[in-house]
């Protein structure tokens, strides 16, 4: 379990305070694997007090309740408790304010913390940052202590995760992130996807019978889009940061020089993935051992060429990176294994700030990223079918909800195939797909009682409406800016190839895109010209950073990996909440469904009960059990504070706050 732990659990743990200390403490710090085994509803009696995980970033249920029952033997109510423990923690503005805000803030106590819950979220009074990695959740945070805004505390965790996460954390990948500025009371979709060199062309990895090559778009030199990671964190620091470049990378060249302590899960991928990562000699003298094992959990792992890359960054910004010697390296690699980039390509690329996509459900306002994801258009649409069933009287995860979302869902990805695309280069309907009236109409073509077929599905027109691997970080500050950043090399690892002399990681992003109409991608999609290979032009994601918002203000800030399955996980935790009055740690864990139209079935987590499979069969779906899906990292901001919880599914992930 220690090895799960951040640094400051560690330390804590070395120093085993006495049971004062713990109840007086204002913050403890709860990684993503004990919110599976704590909650304050099963609290051992027999509990070593003086072993519990304890720093000064956030408050444990668990540890509210112990205190307040130290103080009365009285049974309270979760909801009594957790607003027991606030009044003696939270100084109040004003009592006209409080009393202004006592309905509200009753119905949000409720959703977040009931005796009738099983998994509760983290709390916060300032700031929070969730995470896929708690090296780098600590990191985000004392940025956020130190002064720091979210992006700055963003910028830091999205170039540490590039040293502690390297299968998906990167500045050889790109992203999408979503930025709330609470002074404006704006939000900022940050593109900064990967674009397709310059030399790039349609036909590219069709071989001379015109067949698609798999190969050549996701373990070769062709595979590589030109990285847009680093001119996005740039970009997003600059324009909406307060602090340095010096400031905010300092801990990420600091992790890489002088080494990371290995997680199992960091140990376990290296070996999973040891024959693809060994067929480069570059990245075998990174990421293994000289005779060729991989590193074992509590070994280090120093990354110096990383580091010099970072410095340079630091240094020169994003000329360290675009222009220069590690641009220089990096076309080496790509045209020697294969590929054709440019010195030219690196210099020409940008980061785009684009409009968001926005929805309404339930009345709350949904504000996700427009294409070249694919993300909030089909977030929209999907909800937008969904408003017009009472999903709340049916139940969470019951049989008729599932299958209303599965016909939802489908019908949106056989429209995603069709239409989404980079809109630089063609006209997404974007407005179409998103409309209410589009989504009625969808509405009238699903039987409440029976599977649709797939093969009987095709695209619809919106245009008369028209008026795996990759790692997610959500951090809120205590102004109320917040930001939701999805960033990725595509597969874990990317195509696997480091440039050597960089320590940088190489996307395979070009396999995002249709390689022919009609064919899968690695995740299984289907495209068509819309996502055809073209030079400059940005591959199709789904990425789904999104912040929902309640009465005007940030509500949830969320999103996931999971390749083609990002759209219906943010999907599932926006209408846990909103539908089933879930907290955010309930919609988190919550087994999760998906359809992706293609192949023509409902992917399931084995969690899901054999009662609601068998009646989901007896109604025409062929239900699928498979690996888990996603891994969320979530906030829920509140009148009270913030609530955060970072996904079970995935180990090392950690939420943590102030």
């Amino acid at each position: 379990m220690s090895q799960l732990l951040s640094r400051h659990h560690r330390t804590a743990q070395q120093r085993k305070p006495k049971i004062n200390t713990l109840l007086k403490s204002s913050v403890v710090l709860i990684t993503s694997t004990l919110l599976l085994s704590i909650s304050a509803q099963a609290v051992e009696p027999t509990t070593s007090i003086s072993n519990a995980t304890v720093n000064n970033t956030s408050i444990n249920t668990s540890a509210i309740n112990l205190a307040i029952m130290a103080d009365s033997p009285t049974v309270l109510s979760e909801t009594q408790r957790i607003t027991r423990a606030k009044t003696n923690t939270l100084s109040t503005t004003s009592n006209n304010a409080n009393n202004a805000n006592n309905a509200n803030n009753a119905n949000n106590d409720q959703a977040i913390y009931s005796e009738d819950a099983i998994h509760h979220p983290v709390w916060a009074k300032n700031g929070m940052v969730a995470t896929q990695e708690a090296l780098a959740s600590d990191i985000g945070l004392q940025i956020l202590k130190d002064g720091g805004n979210a992006v700055d505390a963003g910028v830091a965790v999205g170039f540490a995760l590039a040293v502690t996460l390297p299968r998906a954390g990167n500045i050889g990948g790109g992203g999408f992130m979503m930025i709330y500025d609470a002074k404006q009371g704006k939000t900022v979709a940050l593109d900064y996807r990967e674009k397709a060199p310059s030399s790039a062309s349609r036909d590219m990895y069709l071989d001379k019978e015109g067949n698609a090559v798999s190969d050549l778009s996701r373990y070769h030199g062709l595979a590589v889009g030109v990285p847009g990671t680093v001119a996005g964190l740039l970009k997003a620091l600059e324009e909406h940061g307060t602090m340095s470049r010096e400031q905010v990378m300092a801990p990420a060249i600091a992790l890489a020089e002088d080494g990371i302590e290995v997680t199992a899960g960091l140990s376990e991928s290296l070996t999973a993935l040891s024959d693809r990562l060994q067929k480069w000699p570059s990245t075998k003298k990174v990421f293994f051992k000289p005779d060729g094992s991989a590193y074992q959990p509590g070994e280090r792992l120093k990354q110096p060429e990383l580091a010099r890359s970072l410095k340079l960054i630091a240094a020169q910004g994003a000329d360290g990176f675009y222009r220069g010697e590690t641009a220089q390296k990096l076309v080496k690699a790509v045209n020697e294994a294969g590929g054709s980039m440019s010195l030219q390509d690196l210099a020409n690329y940008q980061a785009i700030a684009r409009e968001p996509v926005k929805g309404d459900y339930r009345g709350y306002e949904i504000v996700s990223m427009p294409p070249p994801s694919s993300g909030g258009i089909h977030i929209v649409q999907i909800l937008n079918i969904l408003e017009g069933y009472p999903l709340k009287d049916y139940g969470q995860n019951s049989a008729q909800t599932i299958h209303l979302m599965a016909e939802a869902m489908q019908l949106a990805y056989a429209d995603r195939a069709e239409y989404l695309g980079d809109a630089d280069f063609i006209d997404v309907p974007a407005s179409g797909l998103t409309s209410q009236a589009y989504a009625d109409k969808l509405r009238t073509l699903i039987d409440p009682n029976k599977a649709t077929p797939a093969a009987t599905i095709k695209a619809n027109n919106p245009l008369p409406y028209e008026s795996d691997q990759t790692t997610h970080f959500s951090i809120v500050d205590k102004d109320g800016n917040a930001i939701a950043n999805t960033y990725t090399l595509n597969f874990s690892y990317g195509t696997g190839l480091v440039a050597d002399g960089t320590g940088i990681l190489l996307n395979n992003e070009m396999d995002d895109f249709s390689a022919k109409p009609g064919v899968p991608n690695g995740y299984g999609l289907l495209g068509g010209d819309a996502n055809a290979v073209e030079a400059n032009k940005r591959p199709l994601s789904s990425m789904s950073p999104t912040l929902v918002f309640k009465d005007s203000k940030p509500y949830i800030v969320t999103g996931s990996p999971g390749g083609s399955r990002i759209i219906t996980t943010v999907t599932q935790i926006i209408s846990n909440v909103i539908d089933h009055d879930m907290n955010i740690a309930e919609a988190t864990h919550a087994p999760r469904i998906h359809d992706q139209w293609l192949p023509d079935e409902i992917r399931v987590e084995k969690a899901l009960n054999i009662d609601t499979v068998k009646k989901l069969e007896s109604m025409g779906h062929t239900v699928s059990p498979k690996s888990a899906m996603g891994s969320t990292q979530s906030i829920m901001l509140t009148p009270n504070g913030v609530y955060g919880s970072s996904d079970p599914r995935i180990v090392d992930a950690a939420v943590v706050g102030y």
